[in-house]
């Protein structure tokens, strides 16, 4: 089952690029449509009849389809043995098979259609309700994951509805989520691309993992390792060319590794894709990042070392030293990989949060993230080897490296309150508040400049000695950075070079009268600011947003803040604010299934549940930060808009008020 679901895992990401998902959505609609049946035989057995109509060019796959291909479909019988039991398995209609290349099995499929059979015996004399949940895989060119509930009721009564749905103001709350809009295809304009802003470039993506890849070549861990591999391949072989093409394909494998690493979360992605803004905004999974991440600090302070075990590493070696060619290279990379862990784990945690944990595609960016700190971590085993006298001229091991490690072990700490800071934001505890946020950071800024003067030690780093150019360097960006902070927290003036970062200026300590972004009046119910729209007659600025939603605090920090713009929102607009993340627990009354037009159900319990549903379901999105327009009746003003600079940002807002006047007929 392992075996299977692993090459499961490669198929779908191979084919992840083309995943099924509308433009600007981040839903599918699901390719099979179920139906069922009851067939009574005598008074104590039945039959229970599913079918599935399968859009064409599309498998679902059998129970029986080969181990090691496709995931095959699972029927759950939920009560079975208590108020009936089955009589044989599942049986199903006629199958097709075909020889998949990938997978190098037969699989056994149906096409167009599927039926399957379960014959039951009822227990006692009362008719059970029968509840079954059924599991499976549909492929075409990508494979997506699905289920389906069924509820049979034996006697031919209609099935009992989910008390939740059925409760008349359950309902009342589930239609008011939906919009009448107006002028939607000015929605799909905007979904296609149009104004619509990506996140950060991908190079700058690429280009933080190959920094973190640098920094990791200058630890202990890895620095000593470089001129020993490069002189083991130019040594070891009879000619240089051999050498050569052994060091660079040793380097090719390094970032083969780390490319490989990031895979799992292509899975997580294309399953569901609001799963990673989910784990980004659930409050303990941040606080056991936290935990982590002050772990790995002080690891690098020198307290302990984290390491992989050791048996890992010596498996891989005694296997590289008995296999050769290729594969054995390949297992030599695998050997570094592990062996450095204690070094590069915390660099590589970092860019786990950095990007796995950000607003955007961010499959893609911790993939990008991954081969640039590969590519560093490789290069310098190619180039040497390239050019073997460079050796001479890398300096000896020795304390800097110690002093690398201490100075990242105070970058794991200010990374490491960011996750605590997002949990406290979701959760509204109020213990992190941006002015003792800033604050730790001070100390933290400080606390380095010290280290480095050589005033504190930690673990078992070297001696007090005098500090060096590049270590007084050091100290004063530390100084810098901790006065820039202090400016930022004495002033109140915008921190634009960590928008995003610190908690947004409204979570402060000093008494506000408002918790909107920079100080503007919004609202937090859609309802409110519709009702204020109509009043006014000014339009809605409706903004999907999240409490630990970085990208948001860069537009409101980098974007809003312009005077221009502020002006505008603040002015000419109904800021109407609605956090997707927002864990607060709905008043029990409050509490519905919401259902969508495609079928599928959602339970809403939370306030962010009802904001997230509310912009899935009207604007088919589930990215944040996401801006519409929208007027006092509902008519879309512009396509929808994500981050992008402020003078994007700017014109959009202008149209904005341009259409509404146009449609009301102004000049």
């Amino acid at each position: 089952m392992a075996g299977r679901l692993i090459v499961w895992i490669v198929f779908c990401l191979t084919a992840w690029p083309g995943m099924a998902q509308l433009p600007g959505q981040g839903a599918f609609e699901d390719p099979v449509s179920w139906s069922q049946s009851v067939e009574k035989v005598s008074d104590s057995t039945y039959v229970l009849h599913f079918r599935a109509a399968i859009d064409e060019g599309w498998h679902l796959y059998s129970q029986y389809t080969a181990e090691g291909g496709a995931l095959p479909i699972e029927f759950d019988f939920l009560g079975e043995g208590t108020d009936y039991s089955r009589t044989g398995p599942v049986t199903e209609s006629e199958t097709h098979t075909a020889y998949n290349d990938i997978f190098e099995v037969v699989e056994t499929f149906f096409k167009e259609e599927a039926r399957f059979s379960q014959e039951i015996t009822v227990r006692g004399d009362t008719l059970p309700v029968i509840r079954v949940e059924v599991y499976y895989q549909v492929c075409e060119e990508v494979c997506i994951p699905g289920e389906h509930s069924f509820t049979f009721t034996l006697d031919g009564s209609d099935a009992p509805v989910d008390a939740m749905a059925a409760d008349g103001a359950s309902r009342e709350l589930s239609g008011s989520l939906k919009l009448d809009l107006q002028n939607t295809e000015m929605l799909r304009a905007g979904s296609s691309g149009g104004a619509v802003a990506g996140a950060d470039p991908l190079w700058m993506i690429f280009g933080l993992g190959f920094l973190g890849g640098l920094i990791a070549l200058l630890t202990p861990c890895v620095f000593p390792m470089i001129p020993l591999t490069v002189s083991f391949f130019t040594k070891q072989s009879a000619r240089r060319s051999r050498g050569l093409a052994n060091a660079i394909f040793y380097g090719f494998c390094i970032v083969l590794i780390y490319f490989l690493l990031s895979l799992p979360f292509h899975l997580f992605d294309s399953v569901d894709s609001q799963i990673l803004n989910s784990i980004a905004t659930n409050i303990w999974l941040n606080v056991f990042f936290f935990l982590v991440f002050v772990v790995f600090a002080f690891s690098f302070f020198g307290y302990y070392e984290l390491t992989l075990p050791s048996s890992w590493a010596n498996r891989a070696d005694a296997a590289s030293g008995k296999i050769g060619g290729g594969i054995g290279i390949f297992l030599m990379a695998l050997t570094l990989a592990i062996v450095s862990f204690s070094c590069t784990g915390p660099i590589l945690g970092g860019l786990l949060g950095s990007t796995a944990l950000a607003e955007g595609d961010v499959a893609t960016n911790l993939t990008l993230g991954m081969v640039g700190f590969g590519l560093a971590l490789a290069l310098p085993f190619m180039l040497f080897a390239l050019f073997p006298a460079w050796l001479n001229r890398l300096p000896r091991s020795g304390g800097w490296m110690d002093t690398v490690k201490v100075v990242l072990g105070f970058l794991e700490l200010g990374l490491a309150l960011k996750f605590l800071s997002n949990a406290d934001l979701v959760g509204h505890w109020g213990l992190l508040k941006r002015e003792v946020f800033l604050g730790i950071w001070i100390v933290l800024s400080l606390g380095l400049a010290a280290y480095l003067f050589g005033w504190i030690r930690f673990g078992k780093s070297s001696p007090k000695t005098r500090p060096g150019a590049w270590r007084l360097l050091g100290a004063a960006m530390g100084i810098a950075f901790a006065a820039y902070l202090g400016y930022g927290l004495l002033s109140g003036a915008p921190l634009k070079m960590l928008s995003g970062f610190p908690p947004p200026d409204f979570y402060s300590v000093q008494e506000t009268q408002t918790d909107c972004p920079l100080g503007l009046e919004c609202f937090k119910e859609f309802d409110q600011g519709l009702a204020r729209s109509r009043e006014t007659g000014k339009p809605m600025l409706l903004d999907f947003t999240g409490w630990a939603c970085v990208n948001c605090r860069k537009m409101e920090e980098q974007v809003w803040s312009n005077p221009d713009i502020y002006r505008i929102i603040d002015e000419e607009y109904i800021l109407v604010s609605l956090y997707v993340d927002d864990r607060q627990p709905l008043p029990e009354g409050e509490q519905f299934l919401f259902q969508f037009d495609s079928g599928r159900t959602k339970r809403i319990r939370t306030i962010g549940d009802r904001w997230s549903t509310f912009q899935a379901a009207n604007f088919g999105a589930v990215s944040q930060p996401y801006y519409v327009q929208l007027s006092p009746e509902l008519r879309v003003l512009n396509p929808a808009i994500q981050n992008t600079d402020a003078s994007t940002y700017k014109n959009w807002l202008v149209s904005g008020l341009e259409s509404l006047r146009a449609t009301a007929g102004s000049p």
